[in-house]
């Protein structure tokens, strides 16, 4: 497991764009695929975007075409580069980390029971 702490959330107006940050410890980062998650109040957490140790990505539909998610391996850090964002991106938004084995760098995990690592949150908050 890794420590992880989530940074770059906020306020912005509709159409804007943020960049969330998730800083991870220790010396294993890039034996981990990572997910940024999101939990907007009465509603379940979702999966936003996810990448691979080796670097492919996934999307959700919702986010598609405005969010990007990035890693940084030398830094430590996973990127989720926000833009166009709509007051339903209103949430609460987690990384969650999990150091998979060589025949599974380019898997990209989208359930939440495989992720063992999780940050403590950021929230972020578009006004319309």
């Amino acid at each position: 497991q890794v420590h992880l702490v989530e940074s770059g959330g906020g306020l912005v107006q509709a159409g804007g764009s943020l960049r969330l940050s998730c800083a991870a410890s220790g010396s294993t980062f890039s034996r981990n695929a990572i997910g940024w998650y999101r939990q907007a109040p009465g509603k379940q957490r979702e999966l936003v975007a996810a990448i691979s140790r080796g670097g492919s990505g996934f999307n959700a539909d919702s986010v598609k075409g405005r969010f990007t998610i990035s890693r940084d391996n030398a830094k430590n850090t996973a990127y989720l580069q926000m833009n166009s964002l709509k007051a339903e991106d209103t949430a609460v938004y987690y990384c969650a980390a999990v150091i998979l084995d060589g025949s599974r760098y380019y898997y990209i995990p989208k359930s939440e029971t495989e992720y063992d690592s999780w940050g403590q949150g950021t929230q972020v908050t578009v006004s319309s």
